[in-house]
């Protein structure tokens, strides 16, 4: 099976690809503002996915959609740590942390090199 070649779906101007890192740089940052960031991140993928049709950018944008998600998914289901220990609710959301900080920067790199995630 071949891999589909993204980069040929060209097409996007420049500043398609700088809103694409501007949102990904958003979601990035979001854990040092306590998700803030990525809500307003969210709320423009949301926006832009309707009107994409780039496979490439979809793909991104899914991405980034199910990652904020699936961290509000695991933030919630660990906040009951928080009220018996401190430190396993720490252990837990820091945990968290790191995997969204992982899947955001693992795929912005895949974005910077045309792949999809």
């Amino acid at each position: 099976m071949s891999e589909t070649d993204f980069a040929e779906f060209e097409g996007k101007s420049q500043g398609d690809r700088t809103v694409m890192h501007v949102l990904y740089g958003l979601h990035t940052l979001a854990p040092f503002t306590m998700l803030t960031l990525s809500v307003v991140a969210l709320i423009v993928n949301y926006l832009r996915r309707g009107d994409e049709s780039d496979a490439l950018y979809l793909a991104h944008h899914a991405y980034m959609i199910r990652t904020f998600w699936w961290a509000v998914l695991w933030l919630v289901v660990l906040s009951p740590l928080w009220l018996f220990f401190v430190l396993p609710g720490m252990v837990a959301y820091s945990v968290v942390g790191l995997w969204y900080l992982y899947r955001y920067i693992r795929g912005w790199l895949r974005f910077v090199d045309s792949k999809p995630v």
